[in-house]
């Protein structure tokens, strides 16, 4: 009755864990999330293997030789057993060299720099995290949207991230990997739906006060045709709301909980001209770095002139 008690405790536990999934990594909707579940739940049931006979094991001696058992054999001098020894090793270092080979092998399929195969061409989308909201730049299409990501079902997608100041993390739990925005920097992912809907997306790297607000829908039309009359939308409904250099400049600035907003027309090399922003005041900062020391160089050069050509002392009494 005990035992079946348990029982009945642990598969409530469990189902109600997993009642909380839905929507999570433990609910993918994309093959690159799918595969990533799959690893989870196999490295998982790997270590497990040496998790729990440890604990059966554990509870079983610690009943079997309970301080009131006494008709158990009583060996003081016993120390070693060659076939313990073999199980206690083996074991393990058979499940750490299959969880390695695992490992290497995911890592490398898994790469969220490697684009997808066998899906056709990929779509870009150039994503810039603020404070706090999300910037969405299609460059082949030549719009923008802010905290609203639409793209394809069953079209391989490749996002190239960066940052306006502190760092990120880009994440759609149901599509797959995350991966950091950095200022100055450009990182990439590539993901793919493989079905229509709405799924979650936000920063999963905390950056300040509006952290909680930075979230966003990303939209998976079921159709090529869709996705292509959003855009046709957005460009029509948006078409005197223009994302230039200078009103980035303002949508840079900090605000919490912004809401959906569509740019019908995007100034070309905007992305690039993020990413390099701090480069080109380093730049700026080597050219005067340089021409200080061709300016110090030449005082260096007109002092000794100016010693050469001064009379000595000497002289000066000579006279």
């Amino acid at each position: 009755m005990l035992i079946r008690n348990l029982c009945n405790i642990a598969l409530a536990s469990t189902v109600l864990a997993l009642s909380g999934c839905k929507g999570g990594i433990l609910d993918p909707k994309g093959q690159i999330g799918i595969d990533e579940k799959n690893l989870i739940i196999i490295a998982t049931v790997l270590m497990l293997l040496v998790v729990v006979p440890v604990i059966v094991m554990t509870l079983y001696f610690a009943w079997k030789y309970r301080d009131t058992q006494t008709h158990e054999i009583y060996a003081p001098k016993w120390a070693h057993s060659n076939k313990i020894e073999a199980a206690v090793w083996a074991v393990p270092i058979v499940i750490v060299i299959i969880l390695g080979v695992i490992t290497w092998v995911s890592t490398q399929e898994l790469d969220p720099y490697k684009p997808i195969e066998g899906k056709g061409k990929h779509l870009t989308v150039e994503v810039v995290s603020l404070n706090w909201k999300w910037l969405f730049i299609y460059p082949e299409q030549g719009i923008a949207t802010v905290n609203e990501l639409v793209f394809p079902a069953n079209v391989p997608v490749e996002y190239k991230i960066t940052s306006e100041s502190t760092m990120n993390s880009f994440f759609i739990p149901q599509l797959g990997s995350q991966i950091y925005s950095m200022a100055g920097m450009e990182t990439k992912l590539h993901l793919i739906a493989n079905e229509p809907g709405t799924f979650k997306g936000f920063s999963a790297n905390y950056s300040g006060a509006g952290f909680t607000g930075m979230k966003f829908n990303a939209i998976a039309t079921p159709t090529q045709a869709g996705f292509d009359k959003w855009v046709s939308d957005v460009k029509a409904n948006s078409s005197a709301n223009n994302l230039t250099h200078a009103n980035y400049v303002e949508l840079a600035k900090a605000s919490e909980n912004n809401p959906v907003a569509y740019y019908g027309k995007v100034d070309d090399g905007l992305f690039h001209t993020i990413v390099m922003k701090y480069m080109q005041a380093h730049g700026d900062m080597n050219k005067k770095q340089h021409a200080m020391g061709e300016h110090g160089q030449m005082s260096k050069k007109h002092q000794a002139m100016d010693e050469h050509s001064m009379p000595s002392s000497h002289s000066q009494g000579e006279e």
